[in-house]
Parts: structure tokens; C-alpha cells; sequence
């Protein structure tokens, strides 16, 4: 079966794309090509000042493209509401920001910061965005997961992180949830008849920044590089995501390769029954409109 290629990725003229953490790494590489394709592209950011050099770099490769900054700080609910207050009609939502073994620290809601950044923020940010996103033309919503959810599994009952921390199980925990979310949030979508598709992603493995508070990674990462996809390659699923016509809401896609870990071309990937289980999904929904204060309002899949 023939995988998915930048060369399949239509034309976007006239449609509108946020991408948050746009500034570097695949985000970089998510909104420079879909500006190539010639949508605008609002690129959700932290920092304004590392956001304007990257859209200065993404119009030297694309002259003409439409790029505009949406300042967003996915630690800051304030923030999460300010961004989205901003937008009024949206055709496409990239989930793509996050973070990666960072020290333990208590965010949002009172969760430790990989729940809240990589999960709660976006849970916030997808559902005040559903408004506008309706109004968008074959409207998606893309969240970026990752193939270390398959370990994980939610643990409701330290949700903070107070005990027994270790940052790869609570990233992977992060992931598990951005995964059963996107599948969730599809199911209640398509039982409510809403014109959204909600599908997810993973970009393999791939040579990105999010190692940065990681030692070791900084030492073996040159090495490790040459066997690894590159940034821009781990932005292929979720452009297939976003952009292939073929796509379906619920839909799980990553590269094409051995293991999923990496590849040229991007396809169809593989949810842990975990990933997939409606009850856990139901459980962790409910959770999130508690800890984030925000009700995207679509009732359970019946």
C-alpha cells in the first residue's frame, strides 16, 4: 500500500489553520507547509519574539504565504482563553505543542505539567474553538500523539504527579490522553451530527527539541540523529491528517515504517486497546471539564 507524501498534500486556498508550538521543530515544519499549500496559518505560540524569526524564516521559503501569530501559552488557561476568543472561524486546529520529560512541577487544575500542557490545554483549546471550527469548511481537528502512549495508562488517582513521579510515565500518561481524546471527542462529534472530524496523529520518532531538558539525549542525539526522522518527516502524519481527502474522523496515522518509529511516508497507525476504550475515554472527558473549568458541551456517544 502506497503511503502519504508531501507531494499529496492539496492545495488549502481560502482555508485557515492554527498550529500551536508552530515556532520550531515539526510544528515549524506543520505550518510552513500548509502555508505552502496556500492556507493562512496562525501559528499559536509562547514566545512572540522566537515566533516572528520562524515566520520570517517560513517567508523566505514561501514568499506569498499568509502567517499571522496567535500568542498562546498552553501553561496559562488565561492564555488558552485569550487565543481562542480571537478566532471566529477556523478550518483547521493542529494539536501539536508540547513538552517531554520535564522536571515535576503542578499546573493546571492541580496537575503535574505534562497532563496540563500536552493534554488539559489542548482539551481547552479544541472546545472553545468547536464554535468557529463549525463554521470552517471540512473542518478538522489534528492532536498529536505519540507511540509512547503504548505503555501507559492513566492514573486517576495521582493525576498531580505527587507520587512515584518519573517523567517518561508521565509523558507517556500525557500521550495516552491526547490519544483517547481524539478518538473520544470524534465519537461524541460524529453522535451530535457536527460537521468536524477529530483525528490524531504520532510523528514516530523523530529529532526534535523536546529533549531539551533531557541530558542524556543532548549527548547521544547527534549519534541517534542519523537513525531517526527528521523533523520535517515527523510532520507528515499530521499533515495527512489535516489534508488528505481519504481522511476520516478517527483516523490514527504515523510514518510509515518499521514499527511506526519512523519512515518516508505516513499511513495508518496502530491505538492500544487502552487508547481506544470508550468507558477510560468517558472517565478521562469528565476529568478534563473538571480540572480545565470548561464544558465543550458534546454528551457522550450513546
Amino acid at each position: 500500500m502506497k503511503g502519504f507524501t508531501f507531494d499529496d498534500i492539496p492545495g488549502l486556498t481560502g482555508r485557515t489553520a492554527l498550529v500551536t508550538g508552530a515556532n520550531t521543530g515539526i510544528g515549524y515544519h506543520i505550518a510552513e507547509m500548509l502555508a505552502d499549500r496556500g492556507a493562512r496559518v496562525l501559528m499559536g505560540c509562547r514566545d512572540l519574539t522566537k515566533a516572528e524569526a520562524a515566520r520570517k524564516d517560513m517567508l523566505k521559503a514561501v514568499p506569498d504565504a499568509q502567517i499571522e501569530l496567535v500568542e498562546l501559552d498552553l501553561a496559562d488557561m488565561a492564555s488558552v482563553r485569550k487565543a481562542a476568543e480571537g478566532i471566529d472561524t477556523l478550518d483547521l486546529l493542529v494539536n501539536n505543542a508540547g513538552i517531554m520529560w520535564v522536571p515535576h512541577e503542578i499546573s493546571t487544575g492541580g496537575a503535574e505539567k505534562h497532563f496540563a500542557v500536552n493534554h488539559l490545554s489542548h482539551f481547552a483549546l479544541t472546545s472553545l474553538l468547536l464554535p468557529a471550527l463549525a463554521k470552517g469548511k471540512d473542518p478538522r481537528v489534528v492532536t498529536q500523539s505519540s507511540i509512547a502512549h503504548r505503555p501507559a495508562s492513566i492514573q486517576f488517582d495521582n493525576l498531580s504527579g505527587e507520587h512515584d513521579y518519573a517523567r517518561q510515565k508521565f509523558y507517556g500518561q500525557s500521550k495516552l490522553a491526547n490519544l483517547m481524546f481524539a478518538l473520544e471527542l470524534d465519537r461524541r462529534l460524529r453522535a451530535k451530527g457536527s460537521p468536524i472530524a477529530s483525528i490524531a496523529c504520532h510523528p514516530g520518532v523523530a529529532k526534535t527539541e523536546l529533549t531539551r531538558q533531557v541530558g542524556w539525549a543532548k549527548l547521544i542525539m547527534p549519534i541517534a540523529a542519523t537513525l531517526l526522522n527528521t523533523a520535517k518527516q515527523g510532520a507528515l502524519p499530521a499533515l495527512q491528517a489535516a489534508t488528505d481527502p481519504d481522511a476520516q474522523g478517527g483516523d490514527y496515522y504515523g510514518p510509515y515504517g518499521f514499527m511506526e518509529a519512523t519512515g518516508a511516508t505516513s499511513g495508518r497507525a496502530v491505538a492500544t486497546a487502552t487508547a481506544r476504550d470508550p468507558l477510560l475515554a468517558t472517565r478521562l472527558w469528565e476529568v478534563s471539564k473538571d480540572m480545565t473549568g470548561i464544558d465543550p458541551g458534546l454528551p457522550p456517544a450513546a
